[in-house]
């Protein structure tokens, strides 16, 4: 292919950031999850590490990047990377009736250490504040997946957060009890869960915190305040995240209701790896 048609099936490809398929799915989600409940305000915030091929199709919608900004690290593996992340002190609930005003792209610089917004904000702000732990996660789940992990999504849905208050706060605890409130739960995360005590949220400590759990797991229970997952892509960040609240739920309503008498027995959670070819660690069955 000459350099003229290259030119022009580039220039035919184009469109609005807006209606570009990631950016339609990372709003969707935005949407689906406040309707969940799981937003209140301005609490949570999601970001997404956008292929090469996608930011491609939104490139001459982009403007040059001009105002550097410290991250505050520096991550070598995302120079050069773009994400599409949540505005700070932005409404989820207000993401699908004005994207432009409530999220952004932000590109990552040659050292690893700076961003730059490309797109967005575009009534003023900067990304979320905990935007350095979602790129420390990013950074390491990208790493333990072999890059098929593009999704980093925070939310604060009630019951994993009530049961916060009554649980050990232990990667065991929590992993046995949401095991064991849904059939499905140790099929969609058979790694488990992780749990860090309550820190100041947006600060290095929590990010150093939750990506050291984040070498193993895809869900990371911030105690009293959320949860942190990581996924491939936004149906499965939205699910896995849905699964985790649901199975809470579940172990409120028991709870409320005197305990439980029966369950999911060990050796019934083994048969059930078994015929669906997960592998449950066994660290939490000791």
């Amino acid at each position: 292919m000459n350099i003229r048609k290259t030119i022009a099936l580039q220039e035919a490809t184009q469109m609005n950031v807006t209606d570009a398929p990631f950016v339609r799915g990372f709003i969707r989600l935005t949407d689906d999850a406040f309707k969940k409940g799981w937003h209140e305000r301005n609490g949570g915030n999601l970001s997404y590490r956008i292929r090469p091929e996608e930011i491609e199709t939104v490139r001459s919608s982009l403007r040059d990047p001009a105002e550097w900004t410290d991250i505050g690290l520096r991550l070598p593996d995302l120079a050069g990377e773009y994400f599409l992340v949540t505005g700070s002190g932005k409404y989820m609930r207000n993401v699908i009736e004005c994207p432009a005003d409530n999220i952004a792209i932000a590109l990552i610089d040659e050292a690893g250490e700076k961003f730059s917004l490309v797109w967005g904000l575009e009534s003023g702000g900067r990304p979320t504040s905990e935007f350095p732990t979602h790129l420390i996660n990013h950074a390491i789940t990208a790493k333990r997946t072999n890059g098929a992990h593009h999704v980093i999504y925070h939310a604060h849905p009630a019951n994993i957060i009530a049961l916060s208050f009554v649980l050990p706060l232990t990667d065991r605890a929590f992993t046995r009890e949401l095991w064991g409130m849904a059939t499905e739960c140790p099929v969609v995360f058979p790694e488990g869960v992780g749990v860090v005590p309550w820190m100041v949220p947006g600060g290095s400590e929590i990010a150093k915190a939750t990506g050291k759990l984040m070498e193993q797991y895809n869900v990371v229970v911030w105690a009293h305040h959320g949860v942190f997952c990581s996924g491939a892509d936004f149906d499965e960040t939205f699910g896995l995240m849905d699964t985790v609240e649901k199975s809470a739920e579940i172990s409120v309503k028991v709870r409320s209701m005197g305990g439980a008498h029966q369950g999911i027995a060990p050796d019934e959670l083994r048969h059930l790896a078994s015929d669906f070819n997960v592998t449950l660690p066994e660290k939490f069955f000791r």
